[in-house]
């Protein structure tokens, strides 16, 4: 980013040079709109940046899913939920033992031996308190104790002993899902500072890094990426949040991970990335972030864990890529976490893969001519060479009729040069076609070898016809002569 910048201020300066040059006042270099804090969506740490206000009604929601509003609840308000509900519940409690003494009047008669009260030695409320403790927590000294005489006390001691076991199901529950939650095994999970754009296997390439701190494995450990871009539909309907996929290898399945030392997750820039049009300049003005999500299933405990983060425009390094951090050991592999987080620059083209697609395609047809000419000659001289060697594997006897051994390749040879003259022989035989074809051949030695050709047969035809006929044909041209029915016998005949 760094390196840009000096690059646009380098442009800038050559601009205002130019403009004090031509005599009028120097522009004043174009700056960028100074950005605010960028607001993200999610935070590096994975919290989701999200209020949800005028609910009305619909808080009630919350308290028919209590348990889990408990869990979700911060340390500080479970602790206090807590303590809060013991000490109600226990005070409660003893407040009920007190009203069944204070009734019963075991209060102004605790010290008389003949009177048996419903609690012994309970006469005022903290000893009733302590009962009810030493009760609840199962605790028992043998000082304090229900006697037999007072029913709603036995019916008391029922209602404290469930309504005990609720409350301890719940808290005592809700503590340990909250202490166990997989959320804290996500800290041990490591995203890259920053993401990199740079060439990678010949294409343009969006990297960054995941790293995992404990030796326990995450178990079935999948990847996905989302781009969070405001846009505007055709319709004139604007989306400030939209979530577009960004593809890490799910049809390749590259996206399921073996996290056991650091990986480096690539998105691939081509036409169906939204990211196609994304050039160096550009990321100046674009405004997106990117959601990383990798979850799993913690090895130790079975509970599906998910680690977030999310990248912001000014996150994504262009031209850089990250430092290897594996080294071969004696016996082992070495991952220093040093140099987890740094990256380097390397040579980039600094536009996007929409523009070089179409730089290329500027200059292909300056390619293509040349590179189908050469596959023609190719073919051409293939077909040569096959017809060659088929033409010296001939009996040495065909080859005599041939004239010459190596006719069949000069043959071809002339006739690939017809492209060069026409004729008007559309009627003539193949045979003559391509030896019209031959340069230096003109149309006058050309109607001589047909005429030769021609007058052969028909000095055959003539010979073979009765006297009659013959003397019609006076020994030399006949189809003027001839009646139209052997006219048209003959014509046939020839053809």
């Amino acid at each position: 980013m760094s390196a840009l910048r000096r690059k646009l201020g380098d442009e800038y300066q050559v601009v205002s040079t130019a403009g004090s040059a031509g005599g009028g006042p120097p522009p004043p270099p174009p700056r960028a709109a100074p950005r605010g804090k960028r607001q993200r969506f999610v935070d590096k740490n994975g919290r989701c940046n999200v209020q949800h206000g005028n609910l009305g009604g619909e808080t009630s929601r919350y308290l028919s899913d209590l348990f889990t509003t408990l869990v979700d609840l911060k340390w500080r308000w479970n602790l206090f939920i807590f303590i809060l509900t013991y000490t109600v519940a226990w005070l409660f409690m003893a407040s009920m033992w007190w009203v069944i003494a204070y009734m019963r009047g075991d209060l102004n008669k605790a010290h008389d031996e003949s009177y048996t009260p419903c609690v012994a030695n309970v006469y005022n409320f903290p000893s009733a308190f302590l009962f009810f403790i030493e009760t609840e927590a199962t605790i028992g000294y043998g000082y304090r104790y229900i006697t037999d005489k007072c029913p709603e006390g036995i019916i008391l001691f029922l209602f404290q002993s469930i309504l005990g076991s609720i409350v301890d199901a719940f808290l005592i529950g809700c503590m340990f899902i909250k202490m166990s939650q997989p959320k804290k095994r996500a800290e041990t999970l490591m995203f890259s500072e920053h993401a990199a754009i740079s060439m990678r296997d010949g294409k343009l390439t969006l990297m960054f890094r995941v790293g995992n701190l404990r030796n326990s494995h995450m178990v079935s450990a999948q990847i996905r990426c989302k781009l969070l871009k405001s846009r505007q539909t055709p319709e004139g309907e604007f989306l400030p949040l939209d979530q577009l996929e960004l593809d890490v290898g799910f049809s390749t399945g590259a996206d399921q991970l073996f996290l056991v030392s650091p990986l480096t997750i690539c998105h691939v820039i081509d036409a169906k990335s939204p990211f196609y049009d994304l050039s160096q300049r550009s990321m100046q003005t674009e405004q997106f972030e990117i959601v990383v999500i990798l979850e799993g299933i913690v090895e130790t405990t079975g509970m599906t864990c998910q680690a977030r983060t999310s990248y912001t425009e000014d996150e994504v390094l262009w031209g850089h890529r990250f430092f290897p951090v594996i080294s071969l050991e004696e016996g082992f592999f070495k991952v220093d976490y040093s140099q987890f987080h740094a990256t380097f620059e390397v040579p980039t083209p600094p536009y996007s893969v929409k523009e070089q697609e179409e730089m290329l395609l500027m200059s292909s047809p300056l390619i293509a001519p040349a590179v189908s000419n050469s596959k023609e000659r190719n073919n051409s001289v293939e077909c040569l060479d096959g017809l060659d060697e088929v033409g010296t594997k001939l009996p040495s006897k065909l080859q005599k009729i041939t004239g010459r051994e190596d006719f069949p390749k000069k043959l071809l040879r002339m006739s690939s040069t017809t492209s060069e003259k026409a004729y008007s022989i559309g009627d003539l035989p193949m045979k003559l076609q391509r030896i019209s074809s031959v340069p230096g051949n003109s149309e006058e030695k050309l109607v001589s070898k047909t005429t030769k050709m021609m007058s052969d047969p028909m000095s055959q035809s003539v010979a073979d016809l009765p006297p009659k006929l013959q003397k019609l044909s006076g020994g030399g041209r006949m189809e003027g002569n001839l009646p139209p029915k052997l006219r048209k016998m003959n014509s046939d005949r020839f053809t």
